[in-house]
């Protein structure tokens, strides 16, 4: 081969390939990993931003740093009991300022011996003592609004607009330390809060002491829609940073966006059969979402509307056919033969699905 020949570089097609196979130059099994291999090498060399770290991995030691931080997150806000409240509200105060110190403090220290994630579990607890001290303040103050809970302990269990201030302070908080720590188990009690904050605002909006069940479900669509837009423009900036903020920030705002999303798709009432079909479509437009960018909660969710749809055909509408169950087992089969040839061309597949997404929400 001439000189020229090795230096020159030219571009491969598939459809190439495809020629390259009917002229029994090369297999077809050849075709598909030359393809696939190139696909991933253009992949790894383009200038488009990778997704970023993806965590922690999974490991004893984490389960212990995570399983103790959720204990010690869970003792200041869930299981927090009625005595506290005699130390007296500005005991309250005391006590979570002291507290929150206290674990910036340790944060600090962990962070900078490189041990990242109790570091962010101990900023994480930091955020979730915020609304603790707002509300022992406004309450030592007299500022507490009346006819409300009096207590704080139900925060985590009573729905009321009266919340509304230690969440947008709780948010103001969390985004100012994660701007601080830049550690990414920080976006959780900012994600937690989103969703209190869209019942609570319900709540505000309906101006009654009921539970006004249709309104509540609209409200959650609307907020699960709002905060799966904040965590794709999270996901998108956190893509194209650099250093620190080239981590998954938007992992705790998807899982709790499509759970607000889909629990309040799940619950529409639909008297008709095209609408309980558009909510299958509608699910199985997660299911790709999910592939697509990379993120499991829409493809499990989709997947669970889809079921409940089958399952609902199965009872109600195809419930005395004798051919229902035999066709949902092929088109099961079928799903099982649809995974076999997605997992050969998996890499094809994703880099095909990614063409059609904003360069920022390619996965890698």
């Amino acid at each position: 081969m001439s000189q020229d020949l090795q230096n020159k570089s030219v571009t491969v097609t598939q459809a190439e390939l495809d020629s390259a196979v009917r002229d029994g130059l090369i297999t077809g099994a050849q075709s598909r990993q030359l393809w696939e291999r190139w696909a991933q090498h253009e992949r790894l060399q383009s200038p488009v931003p990778a997704a970023p770290a993806t965590g922690p991995r999974f490991s004893f030691t984490n389960v212990l740093y995570y399983f103790g931080g959720m204990v010690a997150i869970g003792a200041m806000t869930l299981f927090m009991t009625l005595g506290w409240h005699q130390f007296g509200d500005w005991g309250l105060l005391a006590i979570a300022l002291a507290y929150l110190v206290a674990c910036l403090k340790v944060a600090d220290g962990l962070k900078a011996r490189g041990l990242a994630v109790p570091a962010g579990i101990l900023a994480t607890l930091a955020v979730c003592l915020v609304p603790l001290a707002l509300w022992a303040l406004q309450s030592g103050l007299g500022l507490w609004p009346s006819g409300g809970p009096s207590s704080y302990r139900a925060y985590h269990t009573i729905i009321d607009w009266r919340w509304l201030t230690l969440e947008f302070g709780t948010l103001a908080a969390g985004v100012v330390m994660l701007w601080r720590y830049r550690l990414p188990f920080m976006v959780m009690p900012i994600a937690v809060t989103v969703w209190y904050m869209y019942m609570d605002v319900a709540h505000l909006l309906m101006q009654t002491d009921g539970f006004e069940y249709q309104f509540m479900r609209d409200m959650s669509l609307i907020f699960g829609l709002f905060t799966c837009f904040l965590a794709i423009w999270v996901d998108v900036r956190s893509r194209r940073a650099q250093g620190e903020w080239r981590q998954d920030y938007a992992f705790w705002l998807y899982i709790f966006g499509a759970l607000m999303f889909w629990g309040g798709l799940s619950l529409q009432n639909s008297g008709s059969e095209w609408g309980k079909a558009i909510y299958a479509l509608i699910n199985v437009g997660l299911v790709f979402c999910g592939a697509a960018i990379g993120r499991r909660v829409f493809t499990v969710l989709g997947a669970f509307g889809v079921a409940g749809y089958l399952g609902y055909l199965s009872h109600r509408v195809f419930q005395n056919s004798l051919l229902f169950p035999f066709a949902l087992t092929l088109l099961g089969l079928g799903l099982v033969a649809l995974g076999i040839w997605w997992q050969r061309h998996e890499a094809t597949i994703e880099a095909r699905l990614g063409a059609w997404l904003p360069a920022g929400l390619r996965p890698r």
